[in-house]
């Protein structure tokens, strides 16, 4: 299989050399920097660089692999199809403020009964104009909006919801669909 003056590539490592003596299943190679090395016959590559099994097969460049591993690849991601003519579906930011210029007198309780009340306005605005998508911003924080928001749109019998899309919004959305009755 492997001759003395073969050019050889270890399999494992990035060592390349040419072979300098068999001895049974061990082989001897003189690596590109001049250094000793004995390896067993299943972690050697014969590099077919030259001979006319090469021909056969198409050559064998591992250089031209290595740099084809090296080039990084353009990360993939999906975008949501847009539909021509489609129009997105509005988006309601219920952080406190984009809803009042100044809350610093209101309480905590005043604050989530705010942005609930302009949620259930929003919803039912929604409803009585047969929109059938809506889109509710209320951020990651610790998810009591959200809790709320769950609550209320759970009361609703022609309404589902679920979190919005990750790669636009976050965690911090909900996706309302509205079911119209005809």
């Amino acid at each position: 299989m492997f001759n003395i003056g073969d050019q050889v590539s270890v399999l494992d490592e990035a060592i390349n050399g040419v072979v300098v003596s068999i001895k049974n299943n061990e082989i001897s190679i003189e690596t590109e920097d001049g250094f000793m090395m004995t390896y067993f016959v299943n972690q050697l590559i014969k590099n077919f660089k030259t001979s006319s099994l090469s021909k056969n097969i198409g050559s064998f460049n591992s250089d031209k692999i290595k740099q084809e591993k090296e080039i990084p690849k353009p990360r993939s991601f999906v975008k949501e199809p847009k539909i021509k003519g489609e129009i997105p579906p509005p988006e309601f930011d219920l952080h406190i403020e984009k809803l009042v210029k100044n809350f610093r007198g209101m309480s905590n309780h005043d604050i989530l009964t705010l942005q609930s009340e302009t949620a259930k306005r929003h919803v039912e605005f929604a409803i009585r104009n047969r929109i059938p998508k809506i889109v509710f911003i209320h951020g990651v924080g610790e998810g009591i909006l959200k809790s709320e928001l769950d609550f209320l749109l759970g009361r609703y019998e022609n309404i589902s919801f679920r979190d919005a899309n990750y790669q636009k919004y976050g965690l911090g959305a909900t996706e309302v669909y509205i079911r119209q009755n005809k």
